[in-house]
């Protein structure tokens, strides 16, 4: 694809989260192999900007060339990106180039609340994806700085609107009409984050203080706490007179902004996030988490989606108005209501002071972010985009792709079977029927099954209690879980589909269509199942006690229960623990119950050397189906889904077409 970001910014060097955000976005597609340009511009157009401009690529390492009067191009990562300097021409020079490049896709973002560039997008005959990453930026709803009827319906001229957050996509469903959904568009750096939290970090540290990021909050902790250290890091929002009050503080030592994110981070024990407006999400609370930096936050907008179950969120008053104002750099003069900063006060004492609580607390941030960024991926964006691609634009007759164009989108599509990404917790991705929902084994979440190709469109079941729904509470009764189960997919059964369960998720997927035949629901073509013993074992079935977490692990290992790859990592299993103890209590409770064989067939798997599912185990399913019975034993453990993948999912895709599913 032919890919153009119109950015109503600085994008390289910029400083702010939703710069560095779309920037990151644009080199994963780009190494994906699309091609990207990006249109950007300068704050301050002139000589004067256009001087700095250059000489903040050269300090850097990258060579601008001036291309024509005003404008610089550079090539970063893979990204072509064409920067306006001297001259305001903006609209004009944005319009030039979606002519000169001929773009298949080109995205905007909540950086032009004015819609500037956003009008001339949907004007020309590329698919337009609009990226919310502000709500205050958006001209509907209770978060909006301006309201506008007339801008609101002229979003829905985009092709697709994604939100940031679940937060940020449900807001613009509910209060602005909009059909948004949610993927990933905040991407980290590849690679583990640099482990580099430590307690003996001198600052409680601030980034962008102004007065919707709370720097009342700030400046009143830091008052109430004159012996420790702060640090404060003015950047977009910050004005002079936040800076002029930064400075007066004696404990708080004001900072220029990094490039790397680490500089900062090593020299910071706790991260503030007192945000008193709706923050669609927070970048810097995921970089330091990732990071071993404790957080501390508000809890407004999706912040908590950010936070991932990790304390400390706290109360905060949020803005309820803006003045009809902009200040010196163009924002809305938020009112900004009193705070109550006394349980700030106690939170932040307890952490600069306390060191165990401290390294358990950074630990467990740690833990979970890295268990969030290992399923952090380009890829479901990349499918939104290349879907688009495949569909008319709104109010614009299809334009035919050339014969290559084609056949790349051909190839890619059977490479990736991308998947439509719904907003339903439960089900992240999906896509068009036919359809094989994926259930999870004990404490795994959505992305087992999520690189998986198989000829039809995959949906795995994300249950409460892991990835980016690490907050909830689990589900720890079978009937309760086939409940919410049949509730929350209650879209999908009218269409075409396939059931299939590895080990836990086997006897899951079995209840549930006996709980779908109860109701005189449709049911799936065909139960799939790997790894698990027939449900009739459990008959008569009385739990044993539930084992210490020693034991437990132990067992685990003895089973093969869980991938060696979580297990060989304490940081992952520190994550997954509560999951897979909740899980392992959910199927140790389980009780088979009598009832008639199901009439949908049967496909049953299993490894020769799994040491709890024997093969006469996984040949017992045959008794539950009056319908079609297969059984095909692989070589391996109780995860030869994964050592014996390719051969796997090849038998899978078989046995899916030879229960009508796809020819």
């Amino acid at each position: 694809m032919r890919i153009l970001l119109a950015h109503n910014s600085t994008y390289y060097p910029g400083s702010g989260g939703g710069d560095k955000s779309n920037r990151l976005l644009m080199e994963a597609l780009a190494a994906r192999g699309h091609t990207v340009r990006v249109v950007a511009r300068i704050e301050r157009f002139g000589d004067a900007g256009h001087k700095k401009f250059v000489a903040d690529l050269l300090a850097r390492g990258v060579q601008g060339e001036e291309i024509e009067p005003g404008a610089v191009r550079f090539s970063r990562n893979g990204v072509e990106a064409l920067t306006l300097t001297r001259d305001s021409h903006w609209r004009g020079f944005f319009a030039s180039h979606i002519e000169a490049f001929s773009p298949d896709v080109i995205v905007t973002s909540t950086d032009d609340p004015a819609q500037l560039l956003f009008d001339l997008a949907v004007k020309s005959s590329a698919r337009v994806v609009h990226l919310v990453r502000a709500t205050i930026a958006v001209p509907f709803g209770p978060d909006s700085s301006g309201l506008s009827a007339e801008r609101t319906a002229r979003l829905r001229q985009a092709d697709a609107i994604v939100g940031v957050s679940e937060y940020v996509a449900a807001y613009c469903r509910e209060h602005g009409g909009l059909d948004a959904t949610h993927v990933p568009i905040s991407l980290l750096e590849s690679g583990e984050p640099s482990h580099v939290g430590r307690f003996e970090n001198p600052y409680i540290t601030m980034a962008n203080p102004c007065a919707v990021k709370g720097i009342d909050i700030f400046l009143g902790i830091a008052d109430r706490l004159p012996e420790i250290s702060f640090a404060a890091v003015p950047m977009w929002g910050t004005t002079a007179a936040d800076r002029a009050e930064l400075a007066r503080r004696p404990n708080i030592r004001i900072l220029d902004p990094v490039d790397e994110i680490d500089d900062l981070l090593r020299v910071t024990r706790v991260m503030l996030v007192p945000s008193v407006w709706h923050e669609a999400r927070s970048r810097m609370i995921v970089e330091a988490l990732s990071r071993g930096v404790p957080v501390v936050a508000s809890g407004l907008g999706g912040i908590r989606e950010a936070m991932m179950g990790v304390d400390y969120v706290l109360p905060v008053k949020p803005v309820e108005r803006y003045r009809p104002a902009v200040d010196e750099h163009m924002v809305p003069v938020a009112v900004v209501p009193p705070q109550d900063v006394s349980p700030w006060v106690e939170v932040v004492r307890l952490l600069a002071t306390d060191r165990d609580h401290w390294n358990e607390l950074s630990a467990r941030s740690r833990a979970a972010a890295l268990g969030y960024l290992a399923q952090l991926s380009v890829e479901p964006f990349e499918a939104l985009l290349l879907g688009l691609t495949q569909k008319p634009k709104k109010g614009v007759a299809a334009t035919p792709a050339g014969d290559d164009r084609k056949k790349l989108l051909a190839l890619m599509l059977k490479q990736k079977q991308p998947a439509k990404p719904q907003s339903n917790p439960w089900l992240p991705v999906t896509g068009p029927a036919p359809r094989l929902i994926c259930l999870p084994y004990a404490g795994a979440g959505s992305m087992s099954y999520r690189k998986w190709e198989v000829g039809l469109t995959v949906a795995p079941v994300l249950l409460p209690a892991r990835e980016t729904r690490l907050a909830e509470p689990p589900v720890t009764s079978m009937p309760d879980l086939v409940q919410h189960l049949v509730t929350a997919l209650a879209s999908l059964w009218g269409e075409p589909y396939a059931i299939y369960g590895h080990s836990m998720g086997a006897v899951i997927g079995f209840e549930l269509i006996r709980q779908l035949r109860r109701r005189g629901m449709r049911l799936p073509a065909a139960l799939l199942v790997s790894g698990a013993r027939a449900p009739q074992f459990r008959r008569g079935w009385a739990p044993p006690p539930e084992l210490s977490q020693d034991d437990f692990i132990a067992e685990l290992r003895r089973l093969e229960g869980v991938p060696p790859k979580i297990l060989d990592n304490p940081e992952l299993l520190k994550l997954a623990l509560p999951a897979l103890m909740a899980d392992a209590r959910l199927y140790r409770t389980y009780t088979y119950t009598e009832d008639s064989p199901l009439e949908t067939p049967i496909f049953a798997y299993g490894g020769n050397r799994d040491p709890n599912v024997t093969v006469a185990h996984v040949e017992s399913w045959r008794e539950q189906t009056t319908g079609q019975f297969t059984c095909r034993i692989f070589d391996g453990g109780h995860f030869f889904i994964e050592s014996q993948r390719e051969e796997f999912l090849a038998a899978l895709s078989a046995d899916l077409r030879a229960a009508g599913l796809f020819r």
